[in-house]
């Protein structure tokens, strides 16, 4: 009875290798490194290999380390290594290639099904050397979690996307180390389990929870300034805000200078203009709002919007911050409300004996107006030439020619009643004085 070759194909580091950066692949010699191999007889292994120290090798159905002392020839000079998408399901092969990887500052692991498989504290050392790991969509334990944290002493980076995450399981050990956490895409709801980042990451100085439904910022001043001090940037995109207040609150971070919060339950009865307004003039220690710097001048606007916006509302629903900017820029009158919308005026259009009344449309140009008329009145497409008469000022200014096709109609000053005349082209040159 033959046994399924997904069941018994084995497909180790070692061997992809191999494939991947044999010389075959390289005849000119383009590999960033180079490694000679004294290669016993039947060893997969090439004599010479070209390894660059950025080693990527996603999706290459590795399930096996492989030899040690191949991976360790291999991966001298090796500082960073994909091995997302693969099928690495146990932390045992996992631990023997990065033990043999020296100089190991990144490690990618996502895609690799990790459920349900626990790290015993006493292999993770091997990892102490990590300063930036992704284990996004592996739904590594908390428990993993935390081994792997205790056990990198220099680790900056963080990666945690993708794993189904409702809770979080508190470690009683920080990570000092630890400046960035992405823990996008999963399903955390409550703010009581965000705070315990501030208490496992105090150093934190990035946290991108976007795509959570967060419902609020439900911490006190003094709380936030304990737990995070450090905090610089805070991503709550797509989060379940509703609230103003979650935004005020944010101004609690000590140290928090760029926010991202598209998309969430609050912002959606406003149009962009007040969004980013009403949030810039709330948030006045932010420098890079939603992905975009702050300018002085950008926020001064933003402030006196605010101030308007509020300033016809019972004193009991101003928020806090609004007392804030009156006191800077006092009371300011309403802006002059301007009429932007398409202005269109009513003109008699004479071609021969004919007369036409037509309603143009001021904010298209004179080019768009020859064509219209070709349409609306049957005109020769051989060419015609337009002639603009004011008629209170036409015994004194006479025809004025609509020549540049690209001006447009209002900033000839038409009003109602006046007149264009048509007339067509003709090879000699004639003068307004002629019609």
């Amino acid at each position: 009875m033959e046994t399924s070759s997904d069941e018994e194909e084995v497909h180790t580091f070692v061997q992809v290798i191999s494939e991947k950066y044999n010389p075959e692949n390289f005849p000119y010699g383009q590999g960033l490194g180079v490694v000679v191999l004294p290669s016993p007889p039947g060893s997969p292994v090439k004599d010479r290999l070209f390894l660059p120290s950025i080693l990527v090798l996603n999706d290459c159905g590795i399930n096996k380390a492989g030899d040690r002392s191949d991976i360790a020839t291999f991966c001298a000079h090796v500082v960073e290594l994909d091995l997302s998408y693969n099928q690495l399901n146990d932390w045992g092969e996992i631990c023997t290639i990065v033990s043999n990887v020296p100089h190991l500052d990144f490690l990618n692991l996502s895609m690799n099904p990790l459920s349900g498989v626990e790290l015993e504290p006493s292999m993770a050392e091997v990892f102490s050397r990590v300063r930036r790991l992704v284990l996004i969509n592996t739904h590594v334990s908390w428990d993993t979690v935390h081994t792997l944290t205790q056990n990198t002493p220099e680790l900056e980076e963080l990666f945690l996307c993708l794993n189904g995450y409702s809770a979080v399981s508190q470690s009683q050990t920080s990570c000092p180390s630890l400046r960035l956490l992405q823990i996008t895409d999963n399903q955390l709801q409550e703010w009581t389990e965000v705070r315990k980042f501030g208490l496992m990451y105090p150093s934190l100085r990035t946290l991108v929870l976007a795509n959570n439904s967060v419902a609020c910022v439900g911490d006190t001043q003094e709380t936030l300034q304990r737990l995070f001090p450090n905090l610089r940037s805070i991503n709550l995109s797509n989060s379940g805000l509703s609230k103003w207040d979650d935004i005020e609150r944010l101004n609690f971070f000590p140290k928090l200078q760029e926010v991202k919060v598209k998309g969430i339950p609050l912002l959606q009865p406003y149009t962009t203009h007040e969004r980013h307004s009403l949030l810039l003039a709330q948030l006045p220690s932010v420098v890079v709002l939603n992905g975009g710097a702050v300018s002085d001048g950008e926020r001064e606007d933003a402030e006196r919007f605010f101030i308007r916006y509020y300033q016809d509302c019972p004193e009991q629903e101003l928020p806090m911050r609004y007392h804030v900017l009156v006191s800077r820029y006092g009371q300011l009158a309403p802006l002059a409300e301007v009429d932007l919308s398409p202005r269109s005026t009513l003109v008699d259009v004479r071609w021969g004996e004919r007369v036409e009344a037509v309603s143009l449309r001021l904010e298209q140009t004179v080019g768009d107006l020859k064509k219209h008329l070709k349409a609306l009145l049957q005109l020769p497409t051989n060419g015609i030439r337009l002639f603009y008469i004011n008629r209170e000022m036409c015994s004194v200014l006479g025809p004025e020619e609509l020549k540049c096709g690209y001006r447009a109609l209002h900033s000839y000053s038409i009003r109602d009643g006046d007149e264009i005349l048509v007339v067509p082209k003709v090879k000699s040159r004639c003068s307004s004085s002629d019609l």
